[in-house]
Formats: C-alpha cells, structure tokens, sequence
C-alpha cells in the first residue's frame, strides 16, 4: 500500500528565483544601451524626413530590422531568466520591435542601476563585518549608520529587482504580445478545440463504462441469478447451501465492481473529504506502492481538484495495467498560482501519448487552461505532468 507525506516549501526556490532575476538585468541592461543607441541614431536620421512618411519608413527600414534582432534577444533573456514567455513574440514586425526598443532601454538603464545599488548596500551593509581590518575605525556610531543605510539600499535594491522585471514584463507584453483581436482569435480557437476535446473524452468515458458494466458487473449479476435458481431447484439442502454460498460471494464481486465503476463515474469522497483524502484513497486502493507528496496548503478551486484527482487516478491506473512498474510517486504542489501534478513510475516506458486514456486526460487539462505532458523514454521513467492555473 501507498503513503502520503508532506514536504513544506522553502526559501529555496524563491531564492534562486530571485537570483535568476538578478541574473537577468545585466544583459538587460546591456540591450539597453543597444536600444538607447539604437533609438538615438534612428531619430536623429528620421528627424529631417519627418513629414515625408514614405521617405521616414524607408530611413527607418534598417533601424527596424536592428530592432528586431534586438527584441528577439530580450525575449529569450526575458525567457531565460524570468519565467515570461510571449506567444507570437518572435514574430514582431519592425514597427512594434522599434517602438518596444524605444520605450524599453529606460527600464533596462534602471535594471543596471538597481544592481549598482544591491552592491553599494551590500558592501556598505556589511563594512561592520570587515572594516575594521581595512580601515582606522575611530567612530563606531558613524560605521552602524553606514551599515544601517547599507542595509535599507539593499533592501530597496533587493525590491527593486522584482519591480524592473514585472515592468519589462508588462512593456514585453504591451509592444511584442499579441495584439487583443489576434488573442480572441486564439482564445475562441482554443476553446472550441477543447470543448470538441472533453465532448470526445466523455463519450469514450461513457463507452468505457459500459464496458464495464456489460462485461463486469452484469456478467455476475446473470451468474449470481442462475446459482440462485439452480440453489432453488436443487432437492439436496447441503447441495443448495453451497450453491447459496456461492451465490454470496458473487454477490461480494459484483458490489466489489460496481462500486469501483462508481469511483470511475465520480468519488463521493472529493466532495465530503476534499481532494487530499480523495487522492490518499487512490493510494490505498492500488495494488503498487504509492507515495503521496500533497503540498497545497489552501483549498482549491472544485473544477481543479476533480481534474487533479482524474488525472492521478487515470495516470496511477495505466501504470497498474502497462507500465509494468514497482513504485509510483505522486506529487501535487502549489506554486504561486499555478498547481503541478506529476505522476513518476519506474516501469519500462514507451507510454503512448496518443492512448485514449492519456488523450482524455490531456482534454481534460486543456479544458481548464493547463498543460499536459508526458515524458517516457524507452527504458522509463515515464513522468505524467499537468500543469493547472488556479488564480
């Protein structure tokens, strides 16, 4: 049988997050400055053909083509370093790469000095530490309010960090997203694409049920009422017992079933105990270890957790069936607003993405906004991952 652990969150990860973002100003500021000469040249050669709009665009024709190769840079940076991924990004014509530059190389310039300042006050704020093996301290009170304000630069500094990228974020956004009409567009795409998705996983839901009922439950419903008649007709007491014992443990199968097809259908105990108890009687109920690792420390949205507790119960059960694994291990986290599920099993891999059990769940998942991946190698570990928006 499985176990459910807990394993609170650190500092760790945002830690290293922070550092990330850090990371990512310096070359930020230095397409800045890209952008700061870029903008200052283009301007000074569009200046005297300003109301010639024919002559103005074939002048800035190559500023714009520098542009974009500028901006495609900060969108890998602003990829790599901060977690911000632009749809369509790349694709940004001269025009919006020239005006994006133009308006971006202040934030940048700013992202340079704010690191400037994390190592003024980290210098100043620890010169407690340190200064009196460098220098002649002859005034302590003058050092504690060097290091005093040293330490209030870095907090400011360390603010400041998180406050230039959710701005470069927001100006990404603005000149290289796409625009409002072409994210409809998507969006209703999208959406009809996932609704024709959940209507065909329900449908093959539905006939996976009456699989089960035709070939499971009603198969010993009909051997249960053929012992009972033959229990009936049978003249030898002893004989018809047995019979009814029989009879009896059939009937033990057959609630056995049914009541796992019930769980299949929906588990009345995600509304009773909520998700974490419905996951913990996955555990219990498979026949391979499972540990549980539920890191959510706040209740989720109904709709997620039932998408959750599907997507663990279908991916636990194709391990039990295919994979030909030892152990599973579930994982469930919060992080920020975004809820990770992943299901790791050490059987041999080669899983099918195109499975109808793992095509369900994807539409599942896509229902909801979130991504689904699989990742099973020949040879395994297979890794089931969904990811769930819950802001």
């Amino acid at each position: 049988m499985g176990k459910a652990t807990d394993r609170p969150g650190g500092t760790a990860p945002a830690a290293a997050s922070w550092g990330r973002q850090a990371a990512g100003l310096v070359p930020g500021a230095a397409t800045a400055v890209a952008g700061l000469l870029l903008t200052l040249v283009a301007g000074l050669v569009a200046l005297p053909v300003a109301a010639w709009p024919r002559g103005r665009r074939a002048v800035l024709r190559p500023f714009g083509t520098a542009a974009v190769r500028v901006a495609r840079l900060d969108v890998r940076r602003l990829a790599r370093f901060h977690d911000v991924r632009l749809t369509g990004a790349g694709a940004a014509d001269d025009g919006r790469a020239l005006r994006y530059v133009a308006a971006r190389w202040p934030l940048g310039l700013l992202g340079g000095v704010v690191l400037g300042c994390l190592a003024v006050g980290a210098g100043y704020g620890t010169f407690i530490l340190y200064g009196w093996a460098i220098t002649d301290v002859r005034h302590l009170w003058a050092v504690l309010m060097s290091s005093l304000a040293g330490l209030l630069l870095l907090f400011l500094a360390v603010q400041g960090v998180h406050g230039v990228t959710a701005s470069e974020e927001r100006a990404a956004r603005r000149f290289l997203g796409p625009s409002h009409q072409d994210e409809l567009e998507r969006r209703i795409a999208q959406l009809a694409t996932s609704r024709a998705d959940v209507m065909d996983a329900v449908h093959d839901e539905r006939r996976r049920i009456e699989r089960d009922l035709h070939d499971g439950v009603q198969q010993r419903l009909v051997a249960l009422g053929m012992l009972i008649g033959r229990a009936r007709r049978h003249r030898d007491p002893e004989r018809a017992g047995e019979l009814l014992l029989q009879a009896h443990e059939e009937t033990r199968h057959a609630l056995a079933e049914l009541r796992e097809v019930a769980w299949r259908v929906y588990p009345a105990v995600l509304d009773e105990a909520g998700l974490r108890a419905a996951l913990e009687s996955v555990v219990e109920r498979g026949p391979l270890p499972v540990a549980l690792a539920y890191e959510v420390p706040v209740p989720l949205p109904r709709q997620v957790e039932t998408v959750v507790y599907f997507v663990v119960s279908e991916a636990v059960t194709n391990v039990v069936k295919h994979a030909g694994a030892t152990r599973v291990d579930v994982r469930v986290a919060l992080a920020g607003r975004v809820l990770t599920v992943a299901v790791t099993d050490d059987g041999g891999g080669g899983a099918d993405p195109r499975g109808s059990g793992l095509t369900g769940l994807a539409s599942r998942v896509a229902a909801l906004d979130g991504r689904f991946a699989l990742d099973s190698p020949p040879g395994g570990p297979t890794v089931v991952t969904a990811e769930l928006p819950c802001g």
